[in-house]
């Protein structure tokens, strides 16, 4: 029988390029503005937008109708989805800035934004989100990798002036690091990658001397080096689940489409394995 429930139709929105930067050397900031973007208001300093990309030679642009295409036309010709965090939004002016992680002409999103000029459009949902830095905790420990970079940044623009946190961020090389806003209390530790990404990353939080008190915690980037970093803080910290912003933004070996088609049961693994620890 049909599911007598209608699809809930999401509300695109169309962001016109206005500029494009290269603040590293792996690093493509775009920043999108235009009518398209009216009522953009994200709530959250860990924003997130769902970009849509046409594959090459596809018979439309931005705007499209999403469920017209799906309907008219292969899958093949479908846009792909990727998903993106918001680095900064002026309301101001109607600006929306996103940072591309870039390595050539690998993947979608980051060959899109080296080839983007003023004038081009791309189309998205959102925001979405969840997360922003509680005012009342007595610490924060932020941490990921160049995915997790702009929420991070965001955070620490969001942090009263006397707050007290610990970052810790993975990147290529001293040349994909960034200024970060941040009073005297925020201490931030650069990790340079190894072989793997994220074991760097897991060992400097493990081995760094952490302070004590009720702490807020961030932890984003690839998905193996989370679920050790979730462990360390769950039964090593002992942080509450309210008090943790915790996931995998990317899997090594997996593309977007089939990382979010994991992602569930990854999840649902993730908190097994807490319950078998005896982590409430």
């Amino acid at each position: 029988m049909a599911d007598p429930t209608p699809r809930r139709r999401r509300t695109p929105r169309t962001g016109t390029v206005m500029s494009t930067t290269r603040p590293t050397p792996h690093l493509v900031r775009v920043v999108l503005g235009g009518d398209g973007l009216a009522g953009f208001a994200p709530e959250h300093t860990d924003s997130y937008v769902k970009l849509l990309f046409p594959p090459p030679g596809a018979p439309y642009t931005a705007p499209f109708d999403l469920d017209e295409v799906q309907e008219r036309l292969p899958r093949e010709q479908w846009p792909s989805t990727r998903t993106y965090t918001v680095r900064s939004w002026d309301a101001a002016v109607g600006e929306l800035t996103i940072d591309f992680v870039v390595h050539g002409d690998e993947g979608v999103a980051g060959p899109w934004a080296l080839a983007a000029r003023p004038g081009d459009t791309l189309q998205m949902f959102g925001p979405g989100g969840a997360y922003t830095p509680a005012a009342d905790a007595a610490w924060h420990l932020l941490a990921g990798d160049e995915t997790a970079l702009p929420a991070i940044t965001a955070a620490l623009a969001a942090l009263p002036a006397d707050a007290r946190a610990e970052v810790f961020v993975e990147v290529a090389g001293p040349q994909e690091q960034q200024p970060l806003p941040g009073g005297p209390g925020v201490r931030v530790t650069w990790v340079r990658r190894g072989r793997a990404p994220g074991v760097a990353l897991v060992a400097a939080v493990l081995g760094a001397d952490l302070p004590e008190g009720d702490v807020q915690v961030f932890v984003h980037g690839e998905a193996g080096a989370v679920r050790e970093l979730r462990r360390f803080v769950r039964s090593g910290l002992g942080v509450p689940r309210e008090r943790m912003s915790v996931s995998g933004y990317w899997r090594l070996g997996s593309t977007e489409d089939r990382w979010q088609a994991e992602k569930r049961e990854w999840n649902a693994a993730v908190e097994a394995e807490e319950a078998g620890l005896g982590v409430a």
